[in-house]
């Protein structure tokens, strides 16, 4: 196995504390609290212990006070980010929190019927979906876009990031939903999460969409023989070193999170990303104990790979998905390879459609919404979508 240099992801800038960062350069309260273990999310596990306000969206400790406007729920319009904090951003959706798996989930929902549940990447969250929420809802689908473990509005727990436990995650907020199945729809560690809950409960999952991620068994041998991919992914690598890589997203009040959006999206469509958008995952990125446990599951994921937990993940990962698969891309992904994804289908025994974006990068949801909104809402509506 070949492993490119760490310093792919290099500092930005000076390397600041692992927290938000006071006015006078010194660390928060929250932040020095969160700080005073081992470095992972202390006590219960709950936002609660990162601060003085039960609710991470609502952190003092985020520098949304004195940062930018943030876009509203009509996905374009700036609002003063105080009106919903950095993750409860307002727009037609409704907010709320599920309990699922032992923890807090925060979901934003729109609309009535099939349930549609979608899930971010990184280095985002739930509000990457805005565009997607608006447009399920309009076409007749329950759309609920949630928090991972971890990020955003939901619980920091002090474990629990391994991608087995991360799958039960949403199988438990499709339940807790009351819904008996769902369409989930992920991106990046979204998709990798989608990817392994189609596989472990299949019942729950009535189809499966993924972007910019192949499958996890195609993941694995991706990053360990292919060299090119492995060079893409080095940020993956880079995340392997204990507290440098949380202190580096976090700096400058998460400039880095700015540069990995700008550096990953493909060149089409050079309006995305603008700043407002930028600002609004660098707040998020900032409430404490965000950036531990956003890279927490890729740490999991390289450093199982000789362990017995993670051979047998890959194992059972060798079961074939039996669901209907859409599976896009955007051709000129820089973090993930489009030969690395193309290979998932024959890990998959059911209708499996593979469409690939041209010029777009690794967030085509957010480059071209129209065109990933209709490529997604017309397979979720066809009968037969194999044809």
């Amino acid at each position: 196995m070949t492993v490119p240099d760490s310093s792919a992801f290099g500092p930005v800038g000076p390397v600041g504390p692992v927290g938000p960062v006071g006015p006078e350069g010194q660390a928060t309260p929250a932040d020095r609290g969160d700080r005073a273990g081992s470095g992972s999310p202390a006590g219960s596990g709950s936002p609660a212990d990162s601060g003085s306000s039960s609710d991470p969206a609502d952190s003092p400790a985020s520098p949304a006070s004195t940062g930018p406007a943030t876009p509203t729920g009509s996905t374009d319009a700036p609002v003063p980010a105080a009106s919903g904090g950095p993750v409860r951003i307002d727009g037609p959706w409704t907010h709320r929190d599920v309990a699922a798996n032992g923890a807090r989930f925060h979901i934003a929902e729109l609309g009535e019927g099939p349930l549609v549940l979608l899930l971010h990447g990184f280095p985002q969250f739930w509000w990457t979906w805005r565009h997607q929420l608006t447009a399920l809802a309009d076409a007749g689908f329950r759309a609920v876009a949630m928090d991972l473990r971890g990020v955003g509005g939901s619980d920091r727990t002090p474990r629990g990031y391994d991608p087995a436990n991360l799958a039960l995650d949403i199988t438990g907020v499709i339940r807790s939903l009351g819904e008996p199945d769902a369409a989930l729809v992920g991106h990046d560690m979204g998709g990798y999460l989608a990817w392994t809950a189609a596989v472990m409960r299949p019942k729950l999952v009535r189809r499966l969409v993924v972007s910019s991620m192949p499958h996890p068994r195609r993941w694995r041998s991706s990053m360990l023989s292919d060299f090119a991919q492995s060079r893409a992914g080095s940020y993956i690598w880079g995340f392997q070193r204990p507290w440098v890589p949380e202190r580096q997203l976090v700096a400058d009040d998460a400039a880095l999170v700015g540069r990995l959006i700008h550096e990953w999206a493909g060149p089409r469509t050079p309006e995305f990303p603008d700043e407002a958008t930028v600002d609004v995952y660098r707040r998020a990125m900032c409430i404490p104990s965000t950036a531990h446990c956003s890279i927490e599951p890729y740490r999991w994921m390289v450093r199982s790979l000789a362990r017995p937990d993670g051979i047998q993940f890959n194992r059972r990962m060798k079961l074939p998905v039996r669901v209907p698969t859409l599976h896009l891309h955007g051709s000129l992904d820089p973090a993930i390879r489009t030969r690395s994804a193309a290979g998932s289908g024959k890990y998959v025994e059911a209708p499996y459609r593979w469409r690939l974006f041209d010029g777009l990068g690794h967030f085509p949801h957010e480059e071209d919404p129209d065109g990933f909104s209709a490529e997604l809402i017309n397979w979720l509506k066809d009968p037969e979508p194999d044809r």
